[in-house]
C-alpha cells in the first residue's frame, strides 16, 4: 500500500515537472481579459505563446524566480509581432501588445495617424465595420491595415474622436521596446508611461501563435458547457496570429 502511494506521489512529481519545463521552455497558454487588442483578439480567447523565440530570462519561468538578470539565447523580435511581456510597473502583470517600436525609435501620433521615426505608417482603410468594446461601451470604428517598415501587415481600429489624436514623441531607450494595442484608443500601453511605459527586453516572455480555444463570456460561463452552442466561438479555434 505505502509502495504504491510513493509510486503515484512519483509519478505527479514527474508530471509537474514536465509541465513546468513545457511551459517555461516551449508554450504557454493566456487568457485575454480585456478588448484592447479588437479585434484581433476578443476577450474570451485563449491563446499559446511560444516562450523560445526570443530567448529566455527570469520570466520564462513561473514566478520570475532571479536566476538570470539577462536573456539568454536572445532572438530580436520583429516590428509588428504579437508579445506577451511583464508590465514594467510590477513585473508580475501580463499584457499583450504589438511591437511598434525598437530602441532608438522615435514614435508619434499627429492627427490621429501613427508616425515612426518621423515617417507615415502607411495604413489602407477597410470597408469591413467593427463594433468594438471600451469596456461596457461599444463604439463604431475606423478600420486599418496598418503596414510596418518591415512589410508586416495587421489590422488596427481607431475612434473617430479617440484621446490619443496626436501625442507627444516617444524616444524608446536602450534594451527597451515601444508596444501598443491594436484597439488604439482604449488601450493602455507604452504611450502611458506611468502605468506601463517603455518595456525591457527581459520582460518580454513570447510571441503569441494561435487561438486554440474562444468563448463569448457575454453570452455565458466556459463552465457552463450546457450553453456552449451559444458562447463558444469554434470559427476562432486554431487560427494563426500575426
Amino acid at each position: 500500500m505505502i509502495a504504491k502511494i510513493v509510486d503515484n506521489i512519483k509519478t505527479l512529481i514527474i508530471a509537474l515537472v514536465i509541465a513546468i519545463i513545457i511551459r517555461s521552455l516551449f508554450f504557454q497558454p493566456f487568457y485575454i481579459p480585456s478588448s484592447s487588442m479588437e479585434p484581433t483578439l476578443l476577450v474570451g480567447d485563449r491563446i499559446f505563446v511560444s516562450k523560445y523565440t526570443y530567448g529566455f530570462s527570469k520570466h520564462s519561468f513561473p514566478f520570475s524566480p532571479p536566476v538570470l538578470n539577462k536573456r539568454i539565447f536572445n532572438s530580436k523580435p520583429d516590428y509588428g509581432d504579437l508579445i506577451v511581456f511583464k508590465t514594467p510597473t510590477d513585473n508580475r502583470t501580463d499584457f499583450i501588445k504589438r511591437l511598434i517600436g525598437f530602441p532608438g525609435d522615435e514614435i508619434q501620433f499627429i492627427n490621429g495617424e501613427l508616425y515612426l521615426n518621423k515617417k507615415k505608417i502607411i495604413r489602407e482603410e477597410i470597408k469591413e465595420k467593427f463594433q468594438i468594446k471600451c469596456g461596457e461601451e461599444i463604439s463604431e470604428v475606423i478600420s486599418y491595415v496598418e503596414i510596418m517598415p518591415n512589410g508586416k501587415k495587421y489590422l488596427a481600429v481607431y475612434n473617430k474622436t479617440g484621446s490619443m489624436m496626436n501625442t507627444d514623441k516617444y524616444v524608446v531607450p536602450d534594451e527597451h521596446y515601444f508596444f501598443l494595442g491594436d484597439n488604439r484608443d482604449c488601450s493602455k500601453d507604452s504611450r502611458f508611461l506611468s502605468s506601463v511605459g517603455y518595456v525591457h527586453e527581459i520582460n518580454l516572455i513570447g510571441k503569441a501563435k494561435i487561438i486554440f480555444f474562444s468563448n463569448d463570456t457575454k453570452k455565458g460561463s466556459i463552465l457552463k458547457f450546457w450553453n456552449w452552442k451559444n458562447s463558444i466561438r469554434i470559427n476562432r479555434f486554431f487560427k494563426k496570429l500575426r
